[in-house]
């Protein structure tokens, strides 16, 4: 096997993953991760379709996933007196199966971390390329030498921005900002949630751990923001400006978010890249297409990735080089299908004016009655399972 030591960069969702699958083809991996410990908190996450639930089984964690999902049923649009005014289905939001992202994060690192090298609290700072591997330099430890090094690490990539350039050469901002943090089911939800739009806002709750917790969750739109990813004091002030005023439980909620522990606030956007290797160098996940927080796609379209390119390098023997472009050519038109699920979400989330707001709410109140309701749906389980995933399983060797 030629290239067995590889560098990941991210502990989320791909990055884990791929260490999953490179150890069962043979391969010694190795996670680098820039927070001091596993992310705890965020948003629910979905997979839906034969694909996505087909790796989860093949990794042996579908059951321990099913243990945790949420449970989530239908959501509904309130008005600013909490009054219901129309519902959405529990499949247009969680799939076959939705699980909080901190819990399949912590669910993966238990099926990798007798395996695979866990480094925590560290950041690639540098990569240098040769014709035998990849010298890597860290913010905190020493330097050391890997065959592939593979970026996992988001939207914000630095695997992607030390390797392929700048940031704001691939990622495409989609006019819209998130927020969402843990607290306390104060309304009482079960296994449902509420939200609550007005021009250019979205404000939502959803019940979280058996009703034990609720997720608050913002949307708002905006061109992008000169703001310090790191710097939650002011991120927090942004969001209470943009919110003041807003009605429904805004203001208890933006009380509430000044004690959250698990805050979390970012733009959100898409990745678009011509190619995604270069040299040793390659990115999966969210680093390479992300779909967008808003396509529902994001997490289905990790795990598939790390199955693919862990399975491609083990058909290749390790050749990077011919494993690389295979796992384009296998993940490309997949990608970009998942991708259009992201295209024309923000401006149905947040709305850029009031008349449209109360427009898509009245839209939201007949819609299950009308021919064609469960579209959205349909469309977004067509684009999950548009992909036919290589049997891999003779390959592997632990």
């Amino acid at each position: 096997m030629k290239n067995s030591t590889v560098l990941i960069s991210g502990a989320s969702v791909a990055g884990p993953a791929l260490a999953y699958w490179l150890h069962r083809h043979g391969f010694t991996p190795t996670i680098v991760e820039r927070a001091p410990a596993l992310r705890e908190g965020g948003y629910a996450v979905d997979f839906r379709g034969q694909a996505h639930l087909s790796v989860l089984r093949r990794m042996g964690i579908l059951a321990d996933l099913k243990r945790a999902r949420t449970g989530t049923g239908s959501m509904s649009y309130v008005n600013s007196a909490g009054k219901p005014l129309a519902e959405l289905p529990a499949d247009l939001f969680a799939g076959d199966l939705e699980i909080l992202r901190g819990d399949l994060a912590r669910i993966l690192y238990d099926a990798t971390k007798e395996h695979t090298e866990y480094v925590f609290g560290d950041s690639i700072t540098s990569l240098s390329e040769d014709a035998d591997g990849v010298s890597v330099t860290f913010e905190r430890g020493a330097p050391r030498r890997f065959d592939l090094v593979i970026g996992a690490d988001g939207l914000h990539s630095t695997t992607r921005r030390l390797a392929f350039g700048p940031e704001e050469q691939f990622v495409k901002h989609l006019g819209v900002y998130c927020a969402i943090f843990t607290t306390a089911n104060h309304l009482g939800l079960d296994h449902t949630g509420h939200a609550y739009r007005t021009a250019s806002r979205l404000a939502a709750m959803y019940s979280a751990r058996d009703n034990t917790e609720a997720k608050a969750v913002f949307y708002f739109g905006s061109p992008l923001l000169d703001l310090d990813r790191h710097d939650v004091t002011r991120q927090q002030a942004v969001l209470a400006e943009h919110f003041a005023g807003n009605g429904w439980q805004c203001r208890r909620l933006l009380h509430d978010m000044r004690y959250a522990t698990d805050f979390y606030f970012d733009s959100v956007g898409q990745v678009h890249m011509n190619t995604w290797s270069r040299g040793r160098v390659a990115l999966v996940g969210d680093a390479a297409y992300c779909p967008s927080s808003l396509s529902g796609m994001g997490s289905g379209l990790a795990l598939v990735g790390a199955y693919v390119l862990a399975g491609e390098l083990a058909a290749a023997h390790g050749d990077h080089r011919v494993a690389f472009t295979r796992f384009e050519q296998e993940m490309r038109a997949y990608a970009e299908g998942c991708q259009k699920m992201g295209d024309g979400v923000a401006k149905l989330m947040v709305p850029g004016s009031r008349f449209l707001a109360a427009l898509l709410n009245r839209y939201y109140k007949i819609m299950p009655y009308l021919p064609g309701k469960n579209m959205a749906a349909n469309i977004a389980r067509k684009a999950a399972e548009n992909i036919t995933l290589r049997d891999y399983g003779t390959l592997t060797r632990r």
